[in-house]
């Protein structure tokens, strides 16, 4: 597992739409995942997080210092911290 690199998560901004699963590793209660469509990547203003924006408005924020593991179709991160588990997937397009 490496740290977050903004370049490595761009990939995933390019208007397709994604699955967002955000879990816990004490095995409690989930949110149920989401399909959304990321609009852009960037670091928040204090440089402490990532954020994945829905819009102008709304976004996902990640800890930078995550572990991050990754795959053509997924990207996960691990924030130590909160013990939270991010994964945002290429989600299946409708037939």
């Amino acid at each position: 597992m490496v740290s977050i690199n903004i370049e490595d998560v761009k990939r995933f901004a390019e208007g397709f739409p994604v699955e967002i699963v955000i879990h816990d590793q004490e095995g409690g209660e989930q949110a149920p995942a989401v399909i959304k469509t990321i609009k852009r990547v960037q670091v928040c203003p204090d440089a402490t997080h990532i954020r994945f924006y829905f819009d102008d408005f709304y976004f996902l924020a990640v800890p930078l210092t995550s572990q991050v593991s990754e795959s053509e179709e997924r990207w996960t991160a691990f924030d130590s911290e909160s013990r939270l588990t991010y994964t945002i997937r290429k989600a299946e397009m409708p037939v």
